[in-house]
């Protein structure tokens, strides 16, 4: 039977989605982040595990672009956010990654996302201010923007998910776990066709 580890090169897939106040993060807020954990079932199949999701509050004197928050749709002073710190919101989702590594016995975790560049940007620049050790690889990722291009000959999610006859939702675009939640899916059906053909 095949395990997560034995499919690349001893790494956990964890997709990861990161809504922000701009795209600079050294300078701006991290809001939300959603974590998934995907795994490998008897017959070989891929399918999103382990998840974990946050709404974040700003860390001080970050950069909050009014434009960014018109996109994603964020009002960052709604206390129904129910918001925490980064060091918590990153302290609970590395605490999963790593009991997911150490069931799958991985060596280490390597983000899946759409533009992946950008959210482990994100998640090494507060994981650097919160003083916490990150379970990423440092600088390989896994984009589901090349593997959508490849496959379905789109980049943009939303068109890859139509694409790929998966069911989406514009009204909840943009939130870290809908996106994390559908940008897992893909990955997941990507894998498995390459798998069972």
């Amino acid at each position: 039977m095949m395990k997560i580890k034995d499919r690349i090169r001893g790494y956990l897939p964890v997709v990861v989605d990161i809504e922000t106040g701009g795209f600079n993060d050294k300078t701006d807020a991290m809001l939300e982040i959603c974590a998934i954990s995907i795994d490998i079932d008897d017959q070989g199949v891929y399918y999103p595990k382990a998840q974990q999701h946050f709404h974040v509050e700003p860390f001080k004197e970050a950069n909050l672009e009014p434009s960014a928050l018109k996109f994603n749709g964020i009002d960052v002073d709604n206390p129904l956010r129910l918001a925490v710190s980064e060091k918590q919101a990153l302290g609970e989702i590395f605490k999963m990654v790593r009991a997911e590594m150490k069931d799958e016995e991985c060596t280490r975790a390597i983000l899946v996302g759409h533009n992946a560049f950008f959210d482990l940007g994100f998640l090494y620049a507060a994981s650097d201010r919160t003083n916490l050790k990150n379970p990423f690889h440092k600088f390989s990722t896994i984009d589901t923007v090349s593997l959508s291009a490849l496959y379905y000959g789109e980049t943009v999610l939303a068109k890859a998910i139509h694409v790929a006859n998966i069911e989406w939702d514009n009204a909840e675009a943009h939130s870290a776990l809908y996106d994390t939640q559908k940008t897992a899916e893909l990955f997941c059906k990507i894998f498995n066709a390459q798998t069972f053909g």
